[in-house]
């Protein structure tokens, strides 16, 4: 905080133990091997946690680099201006500001563009950003500034009122792994303000913190110390006591109560205790107001014109709010800055928090609605755009001012375009509460709709279901809001609802390119239920619709990826599925509007078509794909749930090449970044299922089972479908366990279900094979019969790793040169598949029912190779049996 030249420095007393603890840190930052933390001080106002955070900033200065920042009541509203504060200062912008700095384009590299728009150095994208993928560049920015200056202190003041992005990525930031960043975080908030989602903030800040402190007021013996200190030891003990009875111990109070004394001559004794009140009354209060007011008329316009801008106050915003030239404006604050008001030049800045707090509270409401909007509208003017208006904007009375609506919708794109959705949404509900014209409230809950779409479905479906509600969208308008609509239930883990409102507005729209659209919208939620009422007869529709499609227009591209995807589970001819596949593409890529970013389809089309390509053994294809979708979300900063996806699915392409290792790594970034947007959604079933499936094939069986358990990966499972099969994925992990009788029902059931859906890919969802293995011994014939059906459905399917895995099943069940036979032509199919951990598996049963140290040997070296370590130690033990070595 700011003091004016004639303040008094006075000592921190009764804060002992918290400057003590911020020494430690502050030397743990500089040591040889620097470590970082968190530290927060909270309290009432007028504690002393300014005060301490400067003696933080001066033992961290010379030592380390010390950056620091204010929140303001009246800048809560603006997305990252604490963040702006703290980190700009540290680098040189358009070769502008930070002196010897390193440049802003090299620090955030291939992040510039997520990062720029947040930090207000370069101009917000096309798209919305996603406010992890920004969160995540902050972080990736600070380790370069470390990089480039050392170990960090950075400092946080009145952080209740702090933005809330702001204060979302310190949170997360914060919460990082122990051992991250040479990075002190210092913290300090008023308790009593601090309300809502700030609260939680400044919660998960306290729970991550080296110390958490609860300020508490002075006490009689630290005020006449601090009053001896001011005054000189001759104040006597009826003049002390009386300084702590006035301020009650507030050191905020006290400093500015002895100031005062100190002014005006008042000499410390018990005799002239009794004028201590009225000159403690001027510090805080009406007191401070009426002081103001004696400043003069012209002064105070000034200073409320001061308080409606809040921190960092622009000379001239400030001249043009009070309506008064620069000369008149300069005499003002001389006299501001003279009273302990006000501090700095060009910026100004209030002297205290508190002081503000008055002087804001002390406009006449009407006046102060009038003043926001005239501070609208002089940001406006100034250049800075609708999005620095928007704290002004969203204070003016509701009037139903079609020309605010338009700015606040202005604002709210800006927001969303720098990944601040939260401030775009208080924007556009302000909107709606002006209220707009009846045509443009449709689009304003469109937008709101919008805004929430990639950080909280369950909010993006009101506001689309109340757009719907408007009927005032137009025909092309409508069919966007229902798409995005169905897009959202379905990530909310409701694809039936998905499915039925997409029909409904099917069966309302006439036969034109929006009723096709839509159609595969329809096609695509129906297609990727859980569980839908006549799968083979919505098969059948699809490919009648499909029939003859070359793949024109992205609408025919799309069905032509959900006709692929279809026939893939149904276990249809692979060479038929990929030259659907390869007629959805263009030039042998996603045509633009169907990428893995585009907004019109969402990325759960292409995400089909991978898998298609990944189940019809062109790994190579799909890889192509899955790491393609995988930039596409890093370039556009969509950390979120769509990145999550992104790991999963190359993960599962090195799960079905036998890179078990890289596969566990990757579907493990899944789901630490899905656990980052909710729990339970679809993306985590996905990736928890793929990886309980590597787990067990890498032979680790307690992990997976722990995996199971941490993502409560049992019935009821999603609402949509899961690859691979979860509940033959459960069935597998319930036979390694050793509970055989609980994974025939689930395995079962699992069959059932899919046969009765006609889904009979048997890699896509592989119960039947395990159900087999489960059956071996007690049921025989059965086991026999699910091998046929297995080995009958691969071969339909034709691909060598369905035929090989087949194969191996129904050698499970055979003795002798019959079982050698089959493992025989397992193991030719699987040579020419892209699957070497399958490949791996029938080696090594070949090796063992052969008798073939050799091929037990090569089975063991591919099975390490694929990081298989359960069965390598299988092939290990038969090579050091007997039999093995004759």
């Amino acid at each position: 905080m700011h003091r004016p030249e004639h303040s008094i420095a006075l000592p921190l007393l009764e804060r002992e133990p918290e400057l003590a603890a911020a020494a430690r840190a502050v030397d743990a930052l500089c040591a040889e091997k620097p470590s970082g933390g968190v530290l927060v001080y909270r309290g009432a106002a007028g504690l002393g946690k300014t005060a301490l955070l400067s003696e933080v900033r001066r033992m961290a200065t010379g030592r380390r680099a010390v950056w620091s920042a204010r929140g303001g009541e009246t800048v809560t509203s603006v997305p990252f201006h604490v963040v702006r504060q703290l980190l700009l200062p540290a680098m040189t912008v358009d070769g502008r500001d930070g002196e010897g700095a390193p440049d802003a384009r090299e620090l955030l590299g291939d992040r510039y563009e997520i990062v720029g728009p947040a930090l207000g150095i370069a101009p917000p994208g096309e798209q919305h950003a996603d406010p992890q993928g920004v969160r995540d560049g902050l972080d990736a920015l600070v380790g370069r500034l470390v990089e480039a200056h050392g170990p960090l202190v950075l400092i946080v003041d009145d952080a209740q009122w702090a933005d809330l992005e702001t204060l979302a990525w310190l949170a997360s930031f914060a919460e990082r792994p122990a051992g991250g960043l040479p990075v002190l975080v210092v913290i300090a908030y008023r308790t009593e303000e601090a309300v809502g989602e700030t609260e939680g903030y400044l919660q998960t800040l306290g729970a991550a913190a080296k110390l958490l402190v609860s300020l508490r007021a002075l006490t009689s013996d630290a005020t006449a110390g601090l009053t001896r200190a001011a005054l000189g030891e001759h104040a006597d003990d009826p003049f002390c006591r009386e300084v702590w009875a006035v301020t009650g111990g507030n050191a905020y109070e006290t400093v500015e109560l002895l100031a005062k004394v100190r002014d005006c001559g008042l000499e410390p004794v018990e005799e002239s205790a009794g004028e201590l009140r009225a000159l403690g009354a001027s510090a805080r209060g009406r007191g401070l107001i009426a002081r103001l007011e004696e400043l003069g008329t012209a002064t105070t316009k000034f200073a409320w014109a001061a308080a409606i801008l809040g921190t960092d106050i622009s000379l001239d915003l400030a001249v043009s709010l009070a309506g008064m030239s620069h000369e008149e404006a300069a005499e003002c604050a001389e006299r501001l800055r003279a009273a302990r008001i006000l501090v700095g030049v060009d910026p100004l800045e209030f002297v205290h928090p508190l002081i503000a707090g008055a002087v804001y509270r002390a406009i006449p409401a009407a006046v102060r609605t009038a003043m926001h909007g005239l501070a609208a509208w002089a940001v406006s003017r100034s250049g800075r755009g609708a999005a620095a208006a928007a704290p002004h904007l969203l204070e003016v009375h509701p009037d139903g001012d079609a020309e605010l609506v338009e700015q606040l919708r202005e604002a709210a794109a800006e927001h969303l375009a720098v990944g601040a959705p939260d401030a775009a949404r208080r924007c556009l509900e302000r909107a709606l509460a002006e209220p707009p014209l009846l045509s443009v409230r449709a689009e304003v809950l469109y937008e709101l709709g919008c805004a929430t779409l990639l950080t909280s479905p369950a909010t993006t479906v009101g506001h689309l279901r109340a757009a719907l509600d408007t009927q005032q969208l137009d025909d092309a308008l409508r069919v966007d809001v229902v798409f995005r609509l169905s897009q959202a239930l379905t990530h909310n883990n409701q694809t039936g609802d998905a499915a039925h409102v997409v029909a409904t507005e099917v069966a309302r729209t006439e036969e034109t390119q929006a009723r096709m659209r839509l159609q595969a919208a329809h096609f695509l939620w129906e297609g990727v239920q859980a569980i839908e009422d006549d799968g083979p007869g919505r098969s059948r529709r699809l490919d009648r619709v499909a029939a003859g499609l070359t793949g024109r227009d992205n609408t025919e591209r799309v069905l032509l990826m959900l006709r692929a995807f279809d026939g893939t589970a149904r276990g249809e001819s692979a060479e038929e599925i990929v030259q659907i596949a390869e007629r959805a593409l263009l030039n042998g890529g996603l045509a633009a509007g169907v990428g893995w970013t585009d907004t019109a389809w969402g990325f759960e089309p292409p995400a089909l078509l991978g898998l298609s390509y990944a189940f019809a053994d062109r790994l190579d294809r799909a890889e192509s794909l899955f790491t393609e979708g995988l930039r596409a979300f890093e370039i556009s900063g969509w950390s979120g749930g769509h990145l999550a996806f992104a790991h999963a699915l190359v993960g599962h392409v090195h799960r079905r090449r036998g890179d078990l290792t890289e596969a566990e790594a990757y579907l493990r970034e899944s789901l630490r970044l899905a656990d980052r947007v909710g729990n339970g959604l679809p993306m985590h079933w996905d990736a928890a299922s793929m990886l309980i499936d590597t787990l067990l094939a890498r032979g680790h069986v307690d992990e997976a089972r722990e995996a199971a358990e941490r993502h409560a990966f049992l019935p009821p499972y999603s609402s949509s479908i899961v690859i691979p099969d979860a509940p033959s994925v459960r069935g597998r992990l319930l036979l390694a366990l050793g509970r055989r009788k609980e994974a025939v029902a689930e395995l079962e059931a699992a069959g059932l279900a899919l046969m009765e859906r006609g889904r009979h890919n048997i890699v896509m969802a592989p119960w039947a094979c395990d159900l087999a293995y489960a059956l071996a011994e007690d049921d025989p014939a059965r086991a026999a019969q699910l091998a046929a059906y297995a080995r009958d459905r691969a071969e339909r399917f034709g691909t060598h790793t369905a035929i090989g895995v087949a194969l191996c099943c129904a050698a499970s069940l055979r003795e002798g040169g019959a079982r050698t036979g089959l493992l025989t032509q397992a193991v030719a199919h699987l040579e020419s598949s892209p699957s070497r951990y399958e490949l791996a598996v029938a080696r090594v049963e070949y090796g063992m029912a052969a008798g073939s140290p050799a091929e037990l040997s090569s089975g063991l070296e591919l099975a390490e190779r694929c990081g298989a370590d359960g069965l390598a130690a299988r092939a290990r033990r038969a090579l050091e049996a007997p039999h093995a070595r004759r």
